[in-house]
């Protein structure tokens, strides 16, 4: 695989153990990547899918009947994710650079419902760039930091089957203070994610978890609703301040033909 140069925080490699496992895991997913490409359509019938698409009805069928009313434009920038994105309201409003910005987030979700709806919810937009955000309910119920990663790893692999020239990039799993105990897990599957994009072409990592935390090592609580597990506008305004400069600009309208 060929590796990127990637906007990486100095913080992203904190232990040479998620190096390990991210290499690990790019030469775990390969065949699963090569299967992906060479037969998307038998990856799209499996069981997981069907799951996620009976969980996920009504809000697959709200965005349809969305882009039935308001059909979005092709090469924008698809944000999709759980209700960390959903809940980005003033997600075109804070990046007004970008033609076409693209909210796909569904409160709730993980990283697995990500990868398997992959094609539903950012493969139909045709967009340049996608800036995925997911993990933290993932690990909440019980996933490992190692199956997150599979499951970005997937989701990786969906996109680029049919937008190989697509960016991705991935938003760091932020620290809830109400998931304070998963903060290890949560440290943990970051570090993978950053080592594992490092190793992907036209990927990064975007580190939103750092400045969500405290000089005592802890989630900024100011940072939060009053549930300590979503965000309100200040989180919102780092998250914008951090996401920003990752965000390619748009394509340069092409010139006129020379009149003869």
């Amino acid at each position: 695989m060929t590796a990127s140069i990637s906007r990486t925080s100095p913080g992203a490699f904190r232990t040479p153990r998620a190096a390990l496992i991210a290499l690990a895991l790019c030469s775990a997913l390969a065949v699963h990547v090569v299967q992906a490409q060479e037969a998307p359509a038998a990856a799209s019938s499996t069981i997981a899918e069907a799951a996620a698409r009976t969980r996920w009805q009504g809000e697959l069928s709200a965005f349809a009947q969305a882009d039935r009313e308001h059909p979005p434009a092709a090469d924008g920038v698809v944000f999709v994710g759980s209700s960390t994105i959903r809940l980005w309201t003033q997600l075109a409003a804070d990046f007004p650079g970008q033609p076409v910005v693209i909210n796909r987030g569904f409160g709730g979700s993980t990283l697995a419902d990500c990868s398997v709806l992959a094609r539903e919810l950012v493969v139909r937009y045709k967009p340049r760039q996608v800036v995925v955000y997911a993990g933290d309910n993932d690990l909440a119920g019980g996933q490992s930091p190692l199956q997150v990663m599979t499951s970005l790893a997937r989701f990786m692999a969906a996109v680029r089957a049919e937008l190989p020239d697509a960016r991705i990039s991935f938003i760091s799993v932020k620290p809830s203070p109400s998931r304070a105990a998963l903060l290890p897990k949560v440290r943990e599957t970051n570090d993978i994610a950053a080592a594992y994009l490092r190793t992907q072409a036209n990927s990064e990592y975007i580190d939103t978890f750092t400045p969500m935390i405290g000089t005592d090592g802890q989630p900024r609580a100011d940072l939060f609703r009053a549930d300590m597990l979503h965000m309100n506008d200040a989180g919102y305004r780092i998250w914008q301040t951090v996401v920003a400069p990752h965000l390619l600009p748009p394509a340069a309208p092409a010139a006129p033909a020379p009149q003869r």
